[in-house]
């Protein structure tokens, strides 16, 4: 697939939304598009003024309560990933962005609205906070292996009618547990993550993409269509990275089990 012009892929407010590394992210993409000889442009958003309209792909991180809530701000106020979205923009959202962009989540004076780009709603769970090794079994249909990350949040994210799970959990917490879903016929439990129309959001931090390349390159694949297997050195080494934590993490739930 040829394109006529770059592909922009935009970190939105890193400084807000960049917990545990998550703008690697923005990196990682660039880097794989590099490699293929596909131009690409990576725009940092210090601010949401400086967030454009035109970018192919968004990247929203973690972030602390305080941040979170002045990012969901910023970002209501701004409109910029409403409107990209609905030119048909793709949206990747980890952690408390995969909350922002949802209906509302826990900010730091209470219930916050999202940017109601995803029909999820996350509230304060009761339990432990989910800190840890995260294992997803993403959807078949997603033709996916597993995802491998990790997870330090205390909300459980409810999902509507008009989301649909990442994945199935099998180590860590993911969703959360009891009201991981609204929508009845549907497994309240073990599920990771949501996506719809060009929306995918997870809460596991890596960063993700550097941990699992097939599904970097699966959002790459929305922009630009489908990608040749990539014949380099890092490829090699990041390939031994996942299979070490792979092998770690099933060996936890070997014996948690």
């Amino acid at each position: 697939m040829t394109r006529e012009s770059a592909v922009r892929i935009a970190v939105v407010l890193p400084e807000l939304l960049g917990t545990y590394g998550d703008g690697g992210n923005g990196i990682v993409l660039e880097h794989r598009l590099r490699w293929r000889g596909i131009d690409v442009e990576r725009i940092e958003c210090a601010d949401a003024a400086t967030i454009p309209d035109t970018a192919d792909l968004y990247l929203l991180g973690g972030g602390e309560d305080r941040p979170q809530t002045l990012a969901a701000r910023e970002l209501r106020a701004s409109g910029a990933i409403n409107r990209a979205h609905a030119r048909g923009a793709v949206i990747f959202a980890v952690c408390a962005g995969y909350q922002i962009v949802g209906e509302s989540f826990p900010g730091a004076e209470g219930v916050e609205a999202g940017l109601g780009l995803l029909d999820v709603t996350t509230t304060v769970g009761a339990g432990p906070r989910a800190v840890g090794e995260l294992l997803i079994e993403p959807d078949p249909t997603l033709d996916l292996p597993l995802v491998s990350g990790f997870e330090n949040h205390q909300g459980v994210t409810a999902l509507g009618r008009d989301a649909r799970p990442l994945g199935r959990v099998i180590e860590g917490v993911g969703n959360g547990a009891e009201l991981a879903t609204r929508s009845e016929g549907r497994s309240a439990s073990r599920s990771e993550g949501a996506r719809a129309d060009r929306i995918v959001a997870t809460y596991a931090h890596g960063p993700v993409l550097a941990r699992n390349p097939e599904l970097a390159d699966w959002l790459l694949a929305m922009i630009v269509g489908s990608l040749d297997p990539l014949d380099h050195d890092i490829v090699a080494a990041t390939a031994e990275l996942r299979r070490d934590r792979l092998a770690a993490t099933r060996s936890r739930s070997t014996r948690a089990g």
